[in-house]
């Protein structure tokens, strides 16, 4: 089961979900977007190497798996700082020991940085790249925002698999449409520089040809044509 919910504190609103358990995280680690990315709280930082229960997640503490949804044009390391409040307040509120503390830190990374090794336990990571985990500040819950986001929890059944399988699919037509559209950009400007170049190779055919007329003319004519005209 994952938890589904909506931050409408920005425009189009933000997606975040949440894993049921250790097992379902194991599902969202492996089927993560990579427009996602991962939370989790602590209540101290955690010298290298980093390794973590998955999640938006608390430092030794059982904690929630808490996942952002990029939206469009977005990228992890300009999310609006009222919905990393949101995903941090989630979070501590959904860790047992975590929501009764205050003065935590959650740390989050782009879903890709995390990395999962054989020999690591059920919901274990750690990350490919330390230096692409941030930290967000939590003194204590913020009861107003837990609530309003609470209310719009939704828990669903989703085939994390196929929708993988189907975001990459939409992400394959996307980038073909996008070779398409370059290669017909590509062709109508090297069809224009050719006409470009043709036209300043012949701009003076016209006028060659009317002199090459007049002398034409002019040669075809007898003396009698002289004579007349004077």
């Amino acid at each position: 089961m994952v938890y589904y919910y909506t931050s409408n504190v920005v425009l189009p609103p933000a997606f975040i979900y949440v894993g049921k358990d250790k097992v379902e995280n194991e599902e969202l680690i492996k089927y993560g977007l990579e427009k996602d990315v991962w939370y989790y709280t602590m209540s101290r930082l955690l010298l290298p190497p980093f390794s973590y229960p998955s999640g938006f997640h608390v430092d030794n503490l059982s904690s929630a798996h808490v996942y952002l949804r990029l939206r469009d044009g977005e990228t992890w390391d300009n999310i609006p700082e009222d919905i990393l409040e949101d995903c941090a307040q989630l979070t501590k509120a959904n860790s047992i020991e975590g929501n009764k503390k205050d003065n935590i830190t959650v740390i989050y990374t782009p879903w890709s940085n995390l990395k999962k090794s054989a020999g690591m336990a059920t919901g274990q990571v750690s990350f490919h790249n330390p230096k692409l985990v941030k930290k967000v500040f939590i003194p204590v819950r913020l009861n107003p925002v837990v609530n309003r986001l609470n209310k719009t929890k939704e828990e669903k059944y989703p085939d994390l698999r196929e929708e993988k399988d189907e975001y990459m699919k939409k992400l394959g037509r996307e980038e073909r449409k996008l070779r398409e559209e370059r290669k017909a950009a590509e062709k109508r400007e090297k069809k224009e520089r050719e006409e470009l170049r043709w036209q300043k190779e012949h701009a003076y055919d016209d006028l060659l040809n009317e002199e090459n007329v007049l002398q034409s003319s002019n040669q075809d004519r007898d003396a009698d044509f002289l004579d007349d005209f004077m």
